[in-house]
């Protein structure tokens, strides 16, 4: 190659990286500045937030707000019900998902062409909210703890996920080997498979964990009791909250404007708290997420 020619591929391959990185930058600022404005509001003083002062640094440095919002007991019982749904929903999910991923893997499987399809089927097609609503009501769900957890036991996407895995990385010889030696479909998923996965029920925890933790459309359809609220439910009626009424008078608009005060040191700093379990969770998991995502997808 000649000293022209290699001059050209260099500063092409200069160029192109010089683009991406600016590219990337700027998305990187577009996603990343609402994120940063929410926890410098939510040190910032109410009145300066509501009047649009806060741009790259907190005015008015307050702890009220986070003080508020650990005072406030309908904030407290809603992190404790997310709590609760998150972790006995992803333990559900688990002992639904894993099982019939693996019976699914499994090359030994009367009718699995069958029973993939009809899993597959239900992705495309759904009975509807209605008919959805009126299952959850004949089952005696409807306004209960076990409403947020039982109807979305299984995510097909997620067990397809964990199918391929299974099918990636357990292999059939381990089994004929397995049960040479008396051991049984139950004991070798048990003791074999599960401590053999651990990459992909990271990747689950992580996927369901978050899901029923950013959860409320179904708990604002199928709850009416407060005390089952979630927290997103809270987070959502402070939204709604701070949206004015066009036919306030002058006098109801000062009420108002006094109650936004109020509703403003929560919001932001609800939107904070509400993060942090995720953001705990992620690091536990991080090692883990992407070569069970990667691996799970290999084969189809």
């Amino acid at each position: 190659m000649s000293a022209k020619k290699r001059f050209r591929f260099f500063s092409s391959d200069i160029t192109f990286d010089a683009v991406n990185s600016v590219l990337l930058i700027l998305v990187f600022l577009v996603v990343a500045y609402p994120l940063y404005y929410i926890v410098i509001a939510s040190f910032s003083a109410p009145e300066l937030v509501l009047n649009g002062r806060i741009t790259l640094f907190p005015q008015g440095f307050q702890l009220d707000s986070y003080v508020r919002v650990f005072e406030n007991p309908d904030i407290l019982r809603g992190y404790w019900n997310s709590i609760m749904y998150t972790v006995v929903g992803t333990a559900i999910n688990l002992l639904v998902t894993l099982p019939a991923a693996y019976a699914m893997s499994r090359s030994d499987l009367r009718g699995r062409t069958f029973f993939t399809l009809f899993f597959a089927f239900t992705m495309f097609f759904g009975g509807g909210l209605i008919p959805t609503f009126l299952v959850v009501q004949q089952l005696g769900l409807l306004n209960t703890f076990w409403v947020m957890v039982i109807p979305g036991a299984l995510s097909v996407w997620n067990m397809l996920i964990c199918r391929n895995f299974f099918q990636t990385n357990i292999p059939s010889e381990l089994l004929e080997v397995s049960q040479m030696d008396g051991c049984t479909n139950r004991t070798f998923f048990i003791k074999v498979v599960l401590p053999l996965s651990k990459a992909i029920i990271a990747v689950m925890v992580l996927f369901y964990a978050v899901g029923h933790w950013n959860s409320f459309f179904n708990a604002l359809i199928y709850l009416r009791d407060d005390a089952l609220m979630p927290l997103q439910m809270v987070l959502r009626r402070l939204l709604v909250m701070a949206q004015p009424d066009p036919a306030m008078g002058a006098d109801m608009m000062e009420d108002w404007v006094r109650m936004m005060m109020e509703v403003e040191m929560l919001r932001y700093a609800l939107v904070v708290v509400a993060s942090v379990p995720v953001l705990i969770l992620y690091p536990f998991v991080q090692k883990h997420f992407v070569q069970g995502v990667m691996i799970g997808s290999i084969k189809g």
